[in-house]
């Protein structure tokens, strides 16, 4: 991925900021924390695979943005 000049940055930036979100929830493990008793949760295993979904769709929708923006950039 390479760093791009003037307002695709801002979706660099906000691809970037997603994946690192992303990378964290997978590294979380939900699936092992739900074979603990709920008193030992660090957290709701449910939510953390709410979050990563969630992160999966903004990721799409930036990438979306990004392809858009450079169609409309060759058009132009």
């Amino acid at each position: 991925m390479s760093i791009p000049d003037g307002e695709d940055q801002v979706l660099y930036e906000l691809k970037a900021e997603v994946e690192i979100e992303l990378t964290l929830a997978e590294a979380s493990h939900p699936e092992e924390e739900m074979e603990l008793p709920v008193t030992e949760w660090l957290f709701d295993p449910t939510d953390v695979e709410r979050e990563e979904i969630g992160l999966r769709g903004l990721h799409d929708a930036v990438e979306v943005l990004e392809e858009h923006s450079r169609h409309g950039d060759q058009g132009a």
